[in-house]
């Protein structure tokens, strides 16, 4: 890249963070903007990056200015009509989504992509970490939080998040950045971003009614997956989940069919629930079975999502000339932590289950609902429900309901707020200048916050003067 700078207008994205901590591990100055503070804005900061919360173009660093020297990365949900967008955009910059930086990045690797209206995220990730396992590097641009990686970026095979970027050699050294190997990425259907790619290996786990604000409708969508599947490239391969209605059309792939556990190129047999959730099951591919699979993960949905990047990495090494690992193999999946913020538990135990789950669509909100049936057979389900988008909400409301309708009772935020006695407030200091908790409770309605030592002092103060007790960890 012939630019020395780069900076990001939404640096915070977990999309956009992790362009950016690509970019300090290459040994380029970043700097940007996001609209609020967070845990990866913070991390960024601490690796090298400079970062300010206003749009003000006064606050972007003096050695930014320079249009031949600076490289500007957007994200689509930073309006076009943004000061320092238009300042950048009037003076010469040279200015791209990220979709477009992304494409640029995977020029020349072997690319994994896996796209779906939902279940990508955590596929994906999993992706990644066979890699890792089966070929001991592999690179990931990451939709999520991995456990395993502690964050959103892998170079080779390594995650850097929290990291400041290395100057010698190991992990992400300078000349090791995204090596010809293979490289994972999730190819995110908004703002048809994941047209910029062209796979080796492409995964679509759905290609439901989304984003009806950019498609419009549901057959535009369908066409924008017909189209990226068009986009793998000669000699490559399609996944995609049984019966998922697109055209596929691309003469020059290979087309595989991956399911739970309908008979077809890839699904899973020999299901059985084990204590806690988890699952031991066998992975039927083409031509033979990996026996004795558990995943490290629990959930029924985790399941299909193994199959389909089992069925990834199979046609990666299919494509290379090797045979799985079957040993390997096994010991990845059993050793997977998940991604933040998907099926993810904070009390299991006999009497009480507590877990966290971004169902944002209403598909993968019933399946997640199912898979909480099914490992917790005969217990009392209880969803608190918090909608993601407006305009999602608006369009898939009738949806939305019949999926919740799997929970016993369903309770808003806001609701659950107003009915409780005694409410404490768990957050780092980076939320309260997000202001997300007011939108479900005025801050006179909590008893008890507690936070961490970075949360201001004249702000403790505030908090105090209203009676609230404060406890910093």
């Amino acid at each position: 890249m012939e630019f020395q700078k780069v900076y990001f207008l939404g640096i915070g994205g977990i999309g956009m963070s992790a362009l950016a901590r690509y970019f300090l591990h290459e040994g380029k100055k970043v700097a940007g903007y996001d609209r609020t503070p967070s845990h990866l804005t913070d991390e960024l900061s601490a690796e090298g990056a400079a970062i300010h919360f206003e749009d003000d173009v006064r606050l972007i660093p003096a050695e930014f200015l320079d249009p031949a020297a600076t490289m500007v990365v957007y994200t689509p949900a930073v309006p076009q009509e943004h000061g320092e967008y238009r300042y950048f955009a009037d003076h010469g910059f040279r200015i791209e989504k990220r979709s477009q930086m992304l494409g640029h990045l995977a020029e020349g690797k072997y690319v994994m992509a896996v796209a779906g209206t939902h279940g990508k995220t955590t596929t994906s990730t999993l992706v990644a970490w066979l890699n890792r396992a089966l070929t001991g590097g592999g690179s990931a641009f990451l939709g999520g939080i991995s456990k395993n990686f502690g964050g959103n970026l892998v170079l080779d095979g390594c995650g850097v998040q929290g990291m400041r970027p290395p100057a010698g050699k190991g992990c992400a050294a300078a000349g090791s950045r995204l090596p010809g190997g293979r490289l994972a990425v999730e190819a995110d259907e908004f703002d048809r971003s994941f047209l910029r790619l062209y796979p080796d290996v492409a995964v679509v786990t759905s290609a439901d009614a989304d984003h009806l604000d950019i498609y419009g409708t549901h057959e535009a969508v369908k066409e924008a997956f017909a189209q990226f599947v068009r986009q793998i490239r000669p000699g490559g391969f399609l996944v995609i989940k049984q019966g998922v209605d697109i055209v596929v059309d691309n003469p020059q792939i290979t087309v595989y069919r991956y399911s739970y556990d309908v008979p077809c190129d890839f699904y899973a047999r020999n299901v059985q629930l084990l204590e806690g959730g988890h699952y031991r099951y066998d992975i039927v591919v083409p031509g033979g079975v990996v026996e004795g699979c558990t995943l490290g993960i629990p959930g029924w949905v985790n399941i299909e999502n193994s199959v389909a990047a089992v069925a990834s990495v199979w046609c990666a090494a299919r494509a290379e000339g090797v045979a799985l690992d079957a040993d390997a193999l096994r010991g990845a999946l059993a050793s997977f932590s998940g991604v933040k913020r998907r099926f993810e538990f904070y009390v299991n135990t006999p009497r009480q289950v507590y877990m966290d789950d971004y169902a944002h669509h209403p598909r993968e909100l019933a399946a997640t609902l199912t898979s909480v049936q099914k490992m917790f057979p005969g217990r009392r389900i209880t969803a608190l429900f918090q909608p993601h988008l407006y305009t999602r909400t608006r369009d898939l409301y009738e949806e939305f309901a019949e999926s919740l309708s799997h929970a016993d009772e369903v309770g808003l935020l806001r609701q659950v707020v107003e009915s409780t006695s005694y409410l404490v407030l768990l957050a780092d200091h980076s939320k309260f200048f997000s202001g997300s908790f007011l939108s479900f409770c005025p801050i006179e309605r909590v008893d008890l916050i507690i936070s961490d030592t970075g949360l201001p002092a004249d702000l403790c103060d505030e908090i105090r003067k209203k009676n609230i007790k404060l406890i910093l960890a």
